[in-house]
């Protein structure tokens, strides 16, 4: 007795069913993910992609007759997961990954941060002696307002003053050197 195994009324979509529904509705489809994806049209071509292969694993008989209805609710699915996935996490700047991740700070930073250091001792130094005192004393040394008030016999209000206005004229002098 030969036992022949039960042949399937269901043909899988992968015979002439994708070749067609590429030809004729990928284009569609791009121009569709595109504008559901703000524009992207690399995320949209992967949707479309990932839209051909679930047709290729559907069998045929669940799509005949509606394919391209099935490939937009599909794509139009597709591309609403994305971007809610994409939604949750944050896009990067170009470049801004890199300043993110690296370890140690870009080449010119360390430089950079030197030669404004720099420039700001300079413009202390530029400040009168009280000023100078009491920038010194809340930022080189830490102390808080009333800390700098017993130490230098002024009052907090005064201090808040001077640390004020001593301030106000580094962010002017820092705005006023040459880039």
């Amino acid at each position: 007795m030969n036992i022949e195994p039960e042949k399937s009324n269901v043909r899988p979509a992968t015979s002439s069913l994708v070749p067609e529904a590429v030809a004729r509705h990928q284009a569609p489809l791009l121009r569709y993910a595109t504008r559901l994806l703000g524009g992207d049209a690399e995320r949209a071509r992967d949707v479309v992609q990932d839209t051909f292969i679930r047709l290729m694993a559907q069998p045929a008989g669940q799509v005949d007759g509606h394919v391209a209805e099935w490939l937009f609710t599909v794509c139009r699915n597709r591309a609403h997961d994305v971007s809610r996935k994409e939604g949750r996490m944050k896009r990067f700047e170009e470049g801004q990954a890199e300043r993110l991740t690296a370890a140690e700070p870009l080449p010119g930073r360390t430089l950079e941060r030197a030669e404004q250091h720099a420039a700001v001792l300079r413009l202390i130094d530029q400040l009168p002696h009280n000023q100078q005192e009491v920038v010194r004393l809340k930022f080189q040394n830490g102390f808080s307002y009333q800390e700098i008030s017993r130490i230098t016999s002024l009052s907090v209000t005064n201090v808040g003053f001077i640390l004020h206005t001593a301030i106000k004229a580094l962010r002017q002098g820092m705005a006023a050197q040459p880039e």
